[in-house]
């Protein structure tokens, strides 16, 4: 109950200090002309957010640390999560300050993304080595079973946790899309780490406090977006906390539509190479495809929380074995 007591500590800290902090950031970021730009050929309805603030994750990410840090005394899973969160922050404030203030477009150079990538996913592999968390993940709709992956685990971890920050980066197009969807998923883990005694718990609430605030200011019509420097740093968190609580397998569960925005995309680029310029979708990733047959950036958004919420429950039973009396 403690942990419990904790963690809703955590989402009410964070969520103050997002509350007060991004009206202060989104001027701020006006001011410098840190905005968004918009592709001509993608929905008609997107030019207008052209100019919007961007690189608002700096203050998920400050709100984030501020709730959790009060619960890290000791809790080194739970400092894990926060560096590696952190550290997939970074990368994405760099692509984004070359993309905004050094205008070039394509961020960082996609071998300096990988690299950066590996190199904070390589240091989480060796901490889940040290802290002889071993190389076992439980497996969904079991009584708890487990398997061992061995020397496969670490493959496993690379493209487990590459795939789902970068899913979480191709996500965030609508307003309000990837946050709401990570916040989904957050209360998730949230849950979890209670029932299973996890100290990864605090960590949880900072980032559903965080992500509350900054929703209120990127729902739509979004004042701020979060750009790279959010959906990394979202990206690393639900990847941590799903192998730090054994559940990475999970992650195709809650995380769908993050699997999902993915795959459209590697179907859209194949497709387009193999049929000499067509395309499979209207607009890939496929939350644009939805707009372009019609529907509105609202209920996408809505259909997308929806179809998260309802895999949440369906992987909380999928894991119930798993916890403690």
């Amino acid at each position: 109950m403690e942990q419990l007591i904790q963690g809703i500590y955590a989402i009410m800290i964070a969520f103050v200090i997002g509350v007060i902090l991004c009206p202060i950031l989104i001027p701020i970021l006006h001011k410098m002309k840190y905005g968004q730009t918009e592709r001509d050929d993608g929905p008609q309805s997107h030019l207008k957010k052209q100019g919007t603030p961007t690189m608002g994750g700096i203050a998920i990410l400050i709100a984030f640390c501020g709730g959790s840090i009060f619960f890290l005394k000791q809790n080194y899973d739970g400092i894990a999560v926060v560096l590696v969160t952190l550290g997939f922050g970074i990368i994405g404030y760099i692509d984004d300050y070359i993309k905004v203030v050094k205008k070039r477009s394509l961020g960082l150079k996609p071998m300096q993304k990988i690299v950066g990538q590996l190199v904070i996913t390589g240091l989480f592999a060796w901490y889940l080595y040290k802290s002889n968390l071993g190389t076992t993940i439980y497996i969904p709709f079991t009584k708890g079973m487990t398997v061992d992956l061995g020397i496969v685990f670490v493959p496993f971890l690379i493209v487990a946790v590459l795939g789902t920050v970068n899913g979480v980066n191709l996500t965030d197009g609508l307003d309000g899309l990837a946050g709401g969807i990570t916040l989904i998923i957050a209360v998730f883990f949230m849950l979890v780490s209670w029932g299973a005694g996890s100290t990864i718990l605090p960590v949880c609430g900072g980032v559903i406090g965080a992500l509350l605030a900054f929703l209120i200011f990127n729902a739509y019509p979004a004042r701020v977006f979060m750009g790279d420097t959010g959906s990394l740093a979202l990206g690393g968190f639900v990847a941590a906390s799903a192998f730090l609580l054994k559940m990475p397998i999970f992650i195709v569960i809650v995380g769908f539509i993050y699997l999902l925005e993915s795959i459209s995309v590697m179907i859209q680029v194949l497709y387009f190479k193999k049929t000499g310029g067509k395309r499979f979708f209207k607009m890939a990733p496929i939350h644009h495809h939805f707009e372009l047959c019609g529907w509105s950036e609202t209920k996408v958004v809505t259909v997308f929380y929806v179809i998260t919420t309802m895999l949440c429950l369906i992987a909380f039973l999928a894991c119930r074995y798993l916890f403690v009396a």
